[in-house]
């Protein structure tokens, strides 16, 4: 189980992107793309079967997961997370600071 997932709201804590909010779109297996966060300009051929022109595109670039901390609304600030395991079986996502749990 993942500490930040697909669809988690995000901050950015390191680098030039420091304090930013956004989306994860998505997670491979040590980086995070956050949506409007880290753009960077590529220099794209056009590819006339996909019907892409071609041009200079700005679009998202991974970010390290240690670089980014889970958002909680609650206390507007980047929190750390861990896991606990319910009476029922279920292993969720918690709060560390207050042991609230990120999943409903």
């Amino acid at each position: 189980m993942k500490r930040i997932r697909k669809g988690d709201q995000v901050v950015v804590t390191t680098g030039k992107n420091k304090g930013q909010k956004g989306e994860v779109m998505r997670v491979t297996e040590d980086s995070v793309v956050v949506q409007n966060v880290n753009l960077v300009k590529r220099h794209t051929k056009p590819n006339p079967q996909a019907n892409q022109p071609g041009g200079i595109v700005e679009r998202e670039a991974p970010i390290h997961l240690s670089n980014v901390m889970l958002f909680n609304p609650a206390t507007s600030k980047g929190e750390r997370v861990g896991f606990k395991t319910l009476d029922d079986g279920r292993k969720v996502r918690v709060y560390r600071s207050s042991g609230e749990v990120v999943d409903a």
